[in-house]
C-alpha cells in the first residue's frame, strides 16, 4: 500500500491545497493530511477548526485521512509506515524552499518527497494571502473550498 503525507498547518485549507489533495490522492493508496501543530505560532484557526475544514471538504473520499500531529514530519513518517511526502509547488520560490526540506528530509530518513504543481488557477493562493482577505473584511470565498467559507 502506498501510503503519503500531505503535511501543512491549513490555516486555512485554500483551493490551493484542495487542488493538490484532489489530485494526490490518484497517485496513493491513501493520503493523510496531516495538520502539524507548532505552539510558538499564532494561528487564526483552531486546529478542530482547520481539521473540520479538512474533513468536510473530502467527507466522500475514503483515501483522504486527516490526523494533527507534533515533532518531525519524518518521525511521524516512520512511526505510521507512510512513505511519501506529498508537497505542492506554486513558483520557483516554493520549489527553492521545498528542496531544501526535503533533502534535509531524505537526510534523516530514507522518506521520498513528491512535488505536484499547483494548477494556473490556484497558483497566486496562499493562507496568508486568505487571512489578510479575512481580517480585512473581503470576500475570500473564491480563496477556499466550501467548507471554508465560515467568516471568522
Amino acid at each position: 500500500m502506498k501510503r503519503a503525507i500531505f503535511p501543512g498547518s491549513f490555516d486555512p485549507l485554500t483551493s490551493g491545497h484542495y487542488d493538490i489533495i484532489n489530485r494526490g490522492v490518484t497517485l496513493f493508496d491513501e493520503l493523510i493530511i496531516a495538520i502539524g501543530v507548532n505552539a510558538d505560532k499564532k494561528y487564526m484557526f483552531t486546529l478542530e477548526e482547520r481539521k473540520k475544514f479538512i474533513e468536510d471538504s473530502f467527507s466522500d473520499n475514503p483515501k483522504v485521512k486527516v490526523v494533527t500531529y507534533t515533532g518531525l514530519t519524518v518521525d511521524f513518517c516512520a512511526k505510521n509506515d507512510i512513505e511519501f511526502i506529498l508537497r505542492g509547488l506554486r513558483n520557483p520560490a516554493d520549489f527553492e524552499f521545498e528542496k531544501a526540506i526535503a533533502h534535509t528530509n531524505r537526510e534523516l530518513s530514507t522518506i521520498e518527497t513528491v512535488f505536484l504543481l499547483t494548477a494556473a488557477s490556484t497558483s497566486y493562493i496562499s493562507s496568508s494571502i486568505v487571512r489578510d482577505v479575512i481580517r480585512n473584511n473581503g470576500d475570500y470565498t473564491k480563496l477556499v473550498p466550501k467548507a471554508v467559507r465560515v467568516k471568522k
